[in-house]
């Protein structure tokens, strides 16, 4: 925006004068900004409209023009906590009896609990989808094979291990065709069948140690499995190897774990030897070798560290880590040293427990105790249970069943609790007692089409009345849309009010909104030829209120008499569902052709032109033009009129400019005299 200084030579007002003078021009940029605005109140309500008017086009009359749409039937029950029953259109009207002897049930399986695995920390906790058969109890060595058998004949065979994780067992179990998810919080198994009944049915076991082992480690040994036993020696075998490689590999660590432990000692040797007592005896004196001789920290070897001298050490570092200057990292390291070599002695003692070694310490095989634990375990899991602890694990595992029901004496089955028969969907819910027997009636749904047709007619009031309503809007003369600066004088309530008065009227006297409103009157009162005869609505017992009992906007309203929610009919006898129930077949010829007249009417006139696009019952691109065109339009004006503001800014600095020429000569002449 440009900075204008103005009047300052002649001291007028030239803003103000220049503001009065475009505000008077501004008057044809004001009209044609208020003229787009009632445009776009003119679109809106129309949209709005239209969006009704298809709401009844794409519901009801589509609907209700087919035949399709009166075969409603309703089927009864006796005892609906037996059987519930959907009908459809093909069903046959009749009384039938059903009789459930069973349901159908999914095959399911409950493992048993699986045992506890142990954390980085050493502590129990329950296992997770990560953990390994192995962290389960699954002995190393071997892979061993579980089969899954389906009812349908398909036969899978899952290969496991120590290292196999619970997720991945999942995941093969349902790659094999049955439903399994792992329970972290109850450490649990459940596995079902894919699909409910007999169909579903699933068998887990396995024919080799290892993969009855496994089973066992996962809670799903729920019965005898044929285990070849003839394999025995060979998993004892490859067990052995396993567990002998990976003791080794646990002492070497250990082992390594020692001499770096050792190398810690020494590191602090000079300070452990210098500790003194109050009397001036140094606490290591008493430190001998393995052969009794004195000796320095630093020349220590493991096998010096005899219980005397693990004593000798831990009060030495206890002295140096409470003497003052001892450092936090010492401090550390030795009150950690003595845990960290008793954790480490425990374990070394614990692994050479199941180890033969040679005088050069060298591991020569597996104890014979460690050997007898394998074959032992082995044994075990070839021990399999009998009698009640049989029967216990046996319990774990539901087999699938069919439902089988008789219906009308026929007997029916299904895996599903669901039997599609003759037009109904039956729904069973339980058994039915000894001897009982439910009743299932299936009749014409004389509620249903009555509804429907009170439906439709419902939907075409609230459009009638709705159109009726606008079109006879009261006239909003001398009110127009307001302008920025009108609003600024206004208060909110003030501007919502004056607005609703424009918006509420904009549709009065509407051309289009006659043409489609009065169609649409036509059609309903003009009534169609059924079988010969000529028939109206009121032949049914339908009909408009006389024009004085009539709300205002709501005379082409159409009620049914007897219908209990009008407040109007409803004492009147009710013809419409008499005549369902009496006579369908002409209640459904006329409605068929009622709404197809109605809903070929509105579809001439929403039929697509140059003014109108498809389904539209007003001419909205001629609109769009116009409001396009208003806005081109506007933008023009309000150039011309930033011209004009313009043009007099100039003329006044010219004048400014004259002004200070002039006074510059006077002042000059002034001079020239002597003034």
């Amino acid at each position: 925006m440009a900075m204008r200084l103005s009047g300052l030579m002649s001291g007028m007002d030239t803003e103000s004068i220049i503001a009065q003078m475009v505000e008077a021009k501004k008057t044809k940029v004001t009209k044609a900004v208020k003229a787009q605005k009632s445009l776009k109140y003119k679109q809106d309500a129309w949209k709005t409209l239209n969006t009704q008017i298809m709401g009844l086009y794409n519901k009801s009359l589509s609907t209700m023009r087919f035949q399709s749409a009166y075969m409603k039937k309703t089927t009864k029950v006796s005892n609906s906590s037996v059987v519930s029953v959907i009908t459809g259109e093909n069903a046959m009207n009749g009384v039938q009896s059903l009789k459930v002897e069973k349901l159908a049930k999914s095959a399911f399986l409950t493992g048993s609990k699986v045992g506890k695995v142990v954390d980085e920390f050493g502590d129990e906790k329950n296992a997770t989808g990560s953990n390994t058969l192995g962290d389960l109890g699954l002995a190393e060595g071997g892979v061993g094979y579980i089969n899954v058998s389906l009812e349908n004949g398909k036969t899978s065979r899952i290969a496991v291990n120590s290292n196999t994780t619970i997720n991945d067992f999942v995941g093969k179990l349902r790659d094999a065709g049955i439903n399994a998810n792992f329970d972290e919080n109850n450490s649990r198994f459940y596995i079902t069948g894919k699909t409910s009944g007999s169909e579903g049915n699933f068998d887990i076991s396995s024919n080799d140690i290892v993969g009855l082992d496994a089973l066992q480690a996962l809670g799903l040994d729920y019965g005898i499995s044929n285990v070849d036993n003839s394999k025995r020696e060979d998993v004892i075998g490859l067990r052995e190897t396993a567990l002998l490689e990976s003791l080794k590999k646990e002492r070497s660590g250990l082992l390594n774990e020692r001499d770096a432990m050792m190398e810690k000692l020494k590191k602090y040797a000079s300070q452990l030897e210098a500790a003194e007592d109050e009397d001036g005896n140094k606490y290591l004196a008493d430190l001998k070798d393995k052969d009794g001789n004195p000796v320095k920290v630093e020349d220590l070897t493991v096998d010096d560290l005899t219980e005397e001298n693990l004593k000798l050490l831990d009060k030495a570092m206890i002295e140096i880590c409470n003497a003052e200057g001892t450092s936090e990292e010492m401090e550390n390291d030795l009150r950690g040293w003595m845990f960290e070599w008793d954790d480490n002695k425990k374990a070394l003692d614990e692994v050479n427990g199941q180890l033969v070694i040679d005088a050069n310490g060298d591991v020569q095989d597996l104890s014979a105790d460690a050997k007898k634990k394998i074959a032992d375990k082995v044994d075990a899991v070839l021990t399999r249970p009998t009698g009640d602890e049989l029967e216990a694990l046996k319990k774990r595992k539901t087999e699938g069943t069919d439902a089988v029901i008789y219906l009308n004496g026929e007997r029916y089955e299904s895996s599903k609790n669901s039997f599609e028969i003759n037009g109904l969907t039956l729904t069973v819910n339980s058994t039915t007692a000894e001897n009982e027997e439910v009743t299932i009636t299936t009749q014409d749904d004389t509620d249903g089409v009555y509804d429907l047709i009170k439906g439709f007619l419902k939907d075409y009031n609230a459009l009638i009345n709705q159109m009726d309503k606008l079109y006879n809007a009261d006239s909003a003369k001398g009110y127009e849309p307001l302008t920025d600066e009108e609003k600024e004088a206004m208060s909110e309530s003030q501007i919502e009010e004056w607005e609703g008065k424009i918006k509420d009227s904009i549709l009065r006297k509407d051309g289009s909104l006659n043409t489609i409103a009065s169609a649409m009157k036509r059609i309903m009162m003009e009534g169609v030829v059924v079988n010969g005869e000529k028939m109206y609505l009121s032949n049914f017992g339908i009909g408009t209120l006389n024009y004085f009992t009539a709300a205002e906007n709501e005379k082409n309203a159409y009620h049914i008499d007897g219908d209990p929610d009008d407040e109007h009919t409803s004492g009147n006898a009710d013809k419409l569902k008499s005549m369902i129930a009496n006579d369908p077949d002409t209640v459904v010829a006329f409605f068929t052709k009622l709404t197809e007249n109605l809903r070929s009417e509105m579809f001439d006139i929403m039929k697509g032109t140059d003014y109108s696009s498809a389904f539209t019952a007003y001419d909205d691109k001629k609109m769009q033009k116009e409001y396009d065109e208003y806005t081109t339009k506007i933008k023009e004006l309000e150039d011309k009129l930033a011209d004009y503001e313009d043009k007099w800014y100039a003329k006044f600095a010219a004048m400014e400019t004259a002004l200070a020429k002039m006074q510059n000569n006077a002042s000059a002449v002034t001079s020239l005299l002597g003034g």
